[in-house]
């Protein structure tokens, strides 16, 4: 975020020893602060009319402020999904003093509040400031918050840590002037594992993490992916680029979408559609015209530089932590209700002895993605008791402590249960991912977290999620796709009939390394159907599925077909909309 480039130009500081992220730097700390400053005084014009709406809008977007159904609500940057335990403490104390006591955690990795005042967002944002945290580019035709794997840095089939990559593209990317104005917002997504937990395929610009035949460290870059209105795969634009050459090549795609990409029609800005006018081999063209001008130049990443982000990101060394402790092993074997959350929300960790958990924010009746500030102040003495004090959010909505020691994982289990944080379905069918919808947004045609309510009430049994295995649903309330629908296994999409809520059911869609975009399987369904259309989609699964084949495998060997003649097969299509 520093002016000079500072991380990028390899003058930082070190890394504070107690924290496992980047560090503000003076520079960095009085930018933000600088910021608090502005809005307050626009914020102050506004309120006391010597600021139009038309003028006021996009100054309260350049700081994530968006004026929604009921009330304003304020969208916070968690850079790449990782916050410390004092920074969720702070979450916490917005949620219970400025909102209605919780927080919204996004498929961005961001957090929003929903009833915020509009006279109290410069001191939130003040508040902020103090824990290293602001809501710049959060909105806005701008780079939006960087995402990366949520199991960055800890996970068992890493290549690269994307972590201090996606620090300096983060500060690269904040605040520069040639693209905070952009034909449409931009979205970038680094992965940093041998599968793509990042979705980097459905961002504008996503970077896969590779080594050369040299050993050299790089990444794959792809280009043009997206969901929304136009829902596309990114295509691979250069197999290998050296990673001292990633900003001067990010530069050289955002200076060629920022001359051709089209500004008189948002519903074709993106630079997706820009990728499709000109076809792959004309971009490519452009981006290498265009990275002639700046190889090898000043923004060119030094071999100090990567050392000095490094630093920040190192992970801890621990004490020797026994990976078959006596308490824990015996509550693997005899507990059944530990064991399956386990199974389920605990991943394997690069060290021996250690495991990534997922607390998961999707207990049945609690809109996914919702955390109140007494769960969040709970994940931060968790984490500080357990993690050393980092937290993760992942674009499925959950949180995470990546570094537990196995043997704690029995204590950790029963305080997370205590609170609602260890319901055992991540990657299952109630770990539904779904955004705010027509209860908040007023850009949605319908609600979604009534119909994701719905579904994880009627499907609120263990066993029978068990025994279903992995299965993905992803919710949006209209075609912007904030709930990922596309790339839900099963998809649902809320469309308007005659001012009542319909939706419609995709299928096939899959995030990582066989990303897919999902088909729509036929003409929508009323809300109060939607349950009863997916208990047939599923009967359908469990009949056809051979032994061991998850849901999404089936689907790729049976096709749509024998789902949609399950689900139609009643003529339900006479009153669904066409």
């Amino acid at each position: 975020m520093s002016p000079d480039r500072g991380c990028a130009a390899g003058l930082c500081t070190g890394p504070h020893s107690e924290n496992l992220m980047y560090q503000y730097n003076t520079i960095d700390q009085h930018l933000v602060e600088d910021r608090v400053k502005q809005f307050r005084d626009q914020m102050q014009r506004f309120l006391h009319g010597r600021l139009s709406d038309d003028e006021f809008r996009p100054l309260r977007l350049q700081n994530g402020l968006y004026i929604q159904r009921h009330a304003p609500m304020l969208r916070v940057a968690i850079p790449y999904g990782s916050l410390s335990s004092q920074q969720l403490r702070m979450l916490a104390h917005i949620a219970r003093t400025w909102d209605r006591g919780y927080g919204h955690f996004t498929t961005r990795s961001n957090i929003q509040f929903n009833w915020i005042r509009l006279a109290d967002v410069p001191e939130i944002l003040a508040a902020l400031a103090t824990v290293q945290m602001h809501a710049i580019q959060t909105s806005g035709n701008c780079i939006r918050n960087i995402t990366t794997d949520q199991f960055a840095g800890v996970a068992a089939d890493e290549i690269i840590d994307p972590r201090p990559y996606c620090e300096i593209v983060r500060q690269w990317s904040t605040l520069s002037p040639e693209f905070l104005f952009l034909p449409r917002k931009f979205k970038i997504a680094i992965s940093g594992g041998a599968e793509d937990r990042a979705a980097i395929h459905f961002h504008d610009i996503g970077a896969r993490a590779r080594y050369d035949r040299h050993g050299q460290p790089g990444f794959a870059i792809y280009v043009g992916g997206g969901l929304g209105r136009t829902p596309l795969r990114g295509q691979l634009l250069k197999e290998f680029l050296p990673r001292a050459e990633l900003l001067n090549y990010f530069e050289a795609i955002l200076r060629v979408y920022n001359r051709h990409g089209r500004r008189d029609n948002k519903y074709k800005a993106r630079i997706k559609i820009l990728l499709q006018a000109l076809g792959l081999p004309g971009f490519a063209h452009e981006v290498e015209a265009e990275w002639a001008h700046s190889r090898g130049g000043p923004d060119s990443l030094s071999e100090r530089s990567f050392a000095a982000m490094e630093r920040f990101f190192v992970t801890p060394t621990y004490n020797a932590e026994a990976a078959d402790d006596p308490a824990y092993i015996d509550a693997l074997a005899n507990n059944r209700a530990f064991a399956r959350w386990v199974e389920r929300n605990v991943a394997a960790h690069r060290l021996p002895g250690f495991g990534i958990v997922t607390l998961s924010l999707k207990k049945t009746g609690v809109p996914p993605g919702d955390a109140t500030a007494e769960q969040m102040e709970l994940v931060a003495e968790l984490a500080q008791r357990f993690s050393g004090g980092e937290i993760r959010v992942s674009h499925e909505q959950n949180l995470l402590l990546p570094q537990v020691p196995r043997r704690h994982l029995p204590e950790l289990w029963q305080l997370a249960a205590g609170a609602g944080l260890a319901t055992p379905n991540i990657g299952l069918l109630t770990d539904v991912v779904c955004c705010p919808g027509g209860d908040f947004c007023s850009l949605a045609n319908a609600r979604s977290i009534p119909v994701a309510a719905a579904i994880q009430q009627r499907f609120d049994d263990l066993d029978y999620l068990f025994d279903l295995g992995p299965l993905e649903l992803n919710i949006s309330g209209c075609v912007n796709a904030c709930g990922h629908h596309h790339i839900g296994h099963i998809g649902i999409l809320g469309v308007d009939k005659h001012n009542q809520e319909w939706f419609q059911i995709t299928m096939g869609g899959r995030e990582g390394n066989r990303s897919a975009l999902g088909r729509v399987i036929g003409p929508a369904v009323a809300a109060s159907d939607v349950p009863e259309a997916i208990a047939r989609l599923l009967h359908t699964y469990v009949r056809l599925r051979n032994e061991g084949e998850i849901f999404i495998d089936t689907l790729d060997r049976t096709g749509l077909a024998p789902f949609k003649a399950a689900l139609y097969r009643e003529q339900e299509s006479t009153h669904a909309l066409d």
